[in-house]
């Protein structure tokens, strides 16, 4: 898929989005979910080293309904267990967005346009202290927030 510049009056969806962090040149790309009942947005985060975090977030239930991020590293596939999972999970949080007037919101399900910026609370502490993080791994630790940078064609 081709990137192409964000214009400012050009409304991009969230599933199609491309945010960067300025400080380590990290980047996240989101992808169209597909069918899945329980997840509402998947991404990828792309870290120095070609370091690759898979990301999904999912809308908790009730009337303080949130979507609770994951960012997971070489996660095993096909039938895993909660253990598993948790030892490949190197981030958690909720994900929240910024306006082009700083009025904070939370990260919208697919088919909505995509906010300016991204925020993934104590990012940075949390991958510090990851498998990811290291020789073998990533060396630029990103900041917590992310601006939109383009849309996939």
């Amino acid at each position: 898929m081709a990137l192409v510049a964000s214009d400012a009056n050009a409304a991009c969806p969230i599933q199609l989005a491309v945010y960067g962090e300025a400080r380590s040149g990290a980047e996240i790309d989101f992808t169209p979910t597909g069918s899945s009942a329980t997840i509402t947005n998947t991404f990828r985060m792309i870290l120095d080293n070609n370091t690759v975090l898979d990301g999904i977030a999912m809308w908790t239930e009730g009337s303080a309904g949130r979507p609770h991020g994951s960012l997971m590293y070489k996660c095993p596939t096909g039938d895993v267990t909660g253990d598993e999972l948790a030892a490949c999970t190197v981030w958690e949080g909720v994900i929240y967005s910024a306006d082009e007037k700083g009025v904070v919101g939370l990260l919208p399900a697919e088919g909505a346009d995509a906010p300016k910026s991204l925020i993934f609370p104590d990012l940075g502490p949390s991958l510090e202290m990851s498998a990811a993080y290291g020789p073998a791994g990533f060396s630029k630790v990103p900041w917590d927030v992310f601006a939109l940078k383009g849309c996939q064609e």
